[in-house]
């Protein structure tokens, strides 16, 4: 059996919708899905609805950032009551700080004489307020002067992020992150299982790192991550083993690629098959 857990729409930094993801995934023969937005739970109903159906399993899900004390990194939340109040509550916080950050951003782009509508950008986004978009924002308006400025006729998403918003002249544009404490706590009203995500992008497999997430009630991690290196599956689950960790699997999808690219999507590069994974407690 095919899955999917961890999938992005127009809630976050995708680029298709709810419904069309989940067909997209249909057509990948996916069978158990999550769709796993950046700190919103916009979208959950929609995919449920449109992976219904489909012949989908659908699973409530989210990718949130976190903070540990100055450790920063994502976690994934599955299962959990995606209506409950106090979670909207803590998702908005997040959303409000990070639109305010990006405004600022925004505010300081325009003081270059960049061509930036402010307000029209912002209220393009109901949710969480992804960099991917506000990049190709930037681009669509600047073309010509990014192009002279990197020196470069077709400069790459992660140069326009470092020269525009990862820049010290202009601005730092953090992510909006939630002290962990108030996930673990939140998650013992509302359940679910709470998975740190593509551990080893970011070099977060560290084992006293891992046996601190497990005392403090962290039940699993991502195993299989397009972000992984064979190197970094391995150890990932060696280490999971040792600590009885959950093991879950991701594309990790969020567009088609175009440019006549041979790999056009996540599910080019791998497809998870669920005997893979340790536990069925996710999907069951």
């Amino acid at each position: 059996m095919l899955i999917d857990l961890q999938l992005h729409s127009t809630y976050s930094d995708g680029y298709l919708t709810p419904s069309e993801v989940a067909g997209f995934i249909a057509g990948q023969k996916i069978k158990v899905a999550a769709l796993t937005d950046h700190n919103t739970v916009g979208g959950v109903d929609e995919f449920k609805n449109a992976c219904k159906k489909l012949k989908i399993k659908a699973i409530p899900g989210m990718e949130l950032y976190v903070k540990l004390r100055h450790k920063r990194f994502n976690l994934l939340w599955f299962n959990f009551n995606h209506k409950d109040p106090e979670l909207h509550k803590l998702l908005r916080e997040s959303q409000s700080r990070r639109r305010a950050r990006v405004r600022k951003i925004l505010k300081k782009l325009k003081a270059k004489n960049y061509k930036v509508d402010i307000n029209k950008i912002l209220d393009s986004f109901n949710h969480y307020i992804p960099i991917n978009h506000l990049v190709d924002e930037l681009w669509l308006n600047n073309r010509t002067r990014i192009k002279k400025e990197l020196h470069n006729n077709f400069p790459r998403e992660d140069e326009m992020i470092r020269e525009y918003f990862y820049n010290k002249k202009i601005g730092m544009l953090h992510e909006s992150y939630i002290n962990i404490e108030r996930i673990i706590k939140l998650r013992k009203k509302i359940g679910g299982q709470l998975i740190l995500n593509h551990p080893g992008k970011h070099n977060q497999l560290q084992k006293e790192f891992l046996e601190k997430l497990k005392k403090m009630g962290i039940d699993g991690l991502e195993l299989l991550s397009p972000h992984h290196s064979y190197g970094a599956v391995m150890y990932a689950q060696f280490i999971a083993d040792k600590l009885k960790f959950i093991t879950t699997g991701g594309s990790d999808f969020h567009r088609f690629e175009g440019n006549g690219y041979l790999l056009q999507k996540a599910h080019d590069y791998f497809k998870i098959d669920s005997k893979f994974l340790k536990s069925e407690e996710i999907i069951n």
